[in-house]
């Protein structure tokens, strides 16, 4: 726990996620990560330089597969903890898999979700959201934007929206999932199980297979790729303005 609430602090601090008197609904979805922020920013508030709130908020995507008890024991341990819980249920999944019959759903169904939660968040006077999304989540990203959209992007460490002045902060930025998994396992946080179809089964459990492939071959490559990410000032893309030197000497050409 100790590691992890260091790499949180030193992300809070590196991207001034939070200030004083923010109330903060965390994205709590069921998985590890959620979680494990939920936990881990709860204990963080104990020793912050700054007060601030925070509340829980689960958007129930309408599967009937999802368990009731696995259910219970996420409320159980929220009032343990002294965290107010919001269960906010949708038709999400019908939409999606019923009315809609989406063949790639992954994208419709986060848009979707975010929209819910950003509802539920203003709903309950909070200004900011946090979202458990980790190191290997980063990547992950990076590498489907490079290879499905030809373009280097990730989540961004700290989000502002426009439409509904609301903050989007990810303060597991510099952990790696496997810690999160170990964090979740030794302190029995409860976990929701996904029911979605797609679930381990996307672009992007494809694409952590990829990054596991390529750290097993050439051990430390997962590294230096967040590491790429982490520095942006090492990166070294073309530039799209035409140096002067080379307009010169294409002005020479043609006289020629």
């Amino acid at each position: 726990m100790q590691k992890i609430l260091g790499l949180t602090r030193r992300a809070i601090d590196d991207y001034k996620m939070i200030k004083e008197g923010d109330k903060i609904a965390v994205g709590v979805s069921g998985g590890k990560d959620s979680i494990c922020l939920l936990a881990v920013l709860n204990a963080y508030k104990k020793f912050a330089p700054y007060k601030f709130d925070i509340i829980a908020i689960n958007i129930n995507l309408g599967f009937e597969q999802t368990k009731a008890e696995e259910v219970q024991a996420l409320k159980d341990f929220c009032k343990q903890q002294d965290i107010p819980l919001i269960i906010h249920d949708t038709d999400i999944a019908k939409i999606i898999f019923e009315d809609r019959k989406e063949k790639s759903p992954c994208s419709l169904c986060s848009k979707m979700r975010r929209g819910a939660l950003n509802t539920v968040a203003i709903q309950h006077g909070c200004n900011k959201i946090a979202l458990g999304h980790n190191a290997d989540d980063i990547l992950e990203t990076m590498l489907m934007c490079l290879m499905n959209e030809g373009r280097f992007s990730t989540f961004s460490p700290v989000s502002f929206m426009d439409r509904t002045n609301m903050t989007l902060i990810r303060p597991f930025i510099y952990i790696e999932e496997k810690y999160l998994a170990a964090l979740c396992k030794k302190y029995n946080f409860p976990i929701v199980h996904n029911p979605c179809p797609k679930d381990k089964n996307s672009n992007r459990s494809e694409t952590k297979q990829l990054i596991e492939q390529l750290n097993n071959k050439t051990l430390g490559t997962k590294q230096i790729m967040l590491g790429a990410i982490y520095n942006p000032s090492r990166n070294n893309l073309w530039d799209t303005s035409v140096p002067k030197d080379y307009q010169r000497e294409n002005d020479e050409n043609r006289k020629i």
